[in-house]
């Protein structure tokens, strides 16, 4: 096993993931396509889309290669940037009439769509983080909200920062590559409707992101972080019991009394002075 293989063994422990952790690269040139990648048009003898390649991996295990001629969708050729796009696209007729209002928006859409340079790549390759014989660009996971909770704290845990991220309706491959290689952050993402129609995404699936570089700091801070893999235990309690962190800064509000317990019956203004007479 390689670093990465390893990371991403972690990562399937630690969050009890139900999919594989993909990784993911972009290929500058058709001789890196890996020896045990398959390609489905010479495979199936068909095209896939690429929430379907991504879904082979993912949820089979498989290593799929798909350059130019062996993709379907239209909308990741696009933003892997595999060829110029036309002027139908950004005129905004792609989705017009059926996904916006008018042209305009359909224009704006298009505009901000996330792209990779034309010309730079030539296709893409997938595999489970856990066997992949390449060094990825980015790793995707795809999770549950309880999960995308812990891999934003293990991420926040060196510096305490969190995300910053566009979430769109449509494109999700494309959302779930390129922002992140743009900008080398972590993103996150919503599966879109040809993911959840022809791939089997679940409705409860969203999707995290980390570049090449982050990958071993996000499970470093999945295990130092305290974040625990057991299910969230769940009460309805009234005033619980507050973290000591949370307690102080609560106290320095005034929002609670110096023994823990809230200060009733003063106005919100009038609770600091409240504080003095506890």
């Amino acid at each position: 096993m390689n670093e990465f293989n390893r990371l991403g063994r972690r990562l399937e422990e630690q969050l009890r993931l139900n999919t594989h952790p993909l990784a993911v690269r972009m290929l500058r040139d058709r001789d890196e396509v890996p020896p045990e990648a398959f390609r489905p048009l010479e495979r199936l003898g068909r095209c896939l889309s690429t929430c379907q390649a991504f879904a082979l991996s993912r949820r089979f295990g498989e290593t799929v290669a798909q350059l130019f001629e062996d993709m379907w969708c239209p909308e990741p050729v696009i933003g892997f940037g595999l060829a110029e796009p036309p002027p139908f696209f950004f005129e905004g007729r792609t989705r017009y009439p059926d996904g916006v209002a008018s042209l305009e928006a359909g224009a704006n859409w298009a505009r901000e769509f996330p792209r990779l340079p034309v010309g730079e790549y030539v296709g893409v390759v997938s595999a489970p983080l856990t066997t992949a014989g390449f060094e990825p660009d980015v790793v995707i996971v795809y999770c549950d909200s309880a999960q995308l909770l812990r891999l934003l704290l293990g991420l926040a845990y060196e510096d305490g920062r969190d995300i910053k991220t566009t979430l769109g309706g449509h494109s999700a491959c494309v959302y779930a590559v390129v922002p992140s290689m743009l900008s080398g952050e972590c993103t996150a993402s919503v599966p879109c409707r040809g993911d959840r129609g022809y791939a089997g995404t679940q409705d409860g699936e969203m999707i995290f992101t980390i570049p090449r570089d982050k990958i071993g700091r996000v499970v470093h801070g999945l295990d130092q972080g305290g974040t625990s893999t057991v299910p969230t235990r769940f009460s309805m309690n009234p005033e619980y019991r507050l973290s000591e962190g949370y307690a102080e800064i609560a106290r320095q509000m005034g929002q609670v009394a110096g023994d823990g317990s809230a200060v009733k019956g003063y106005p919100a203004k009038d609770r600091r002075l409240a504080l003095q007479y506890r």
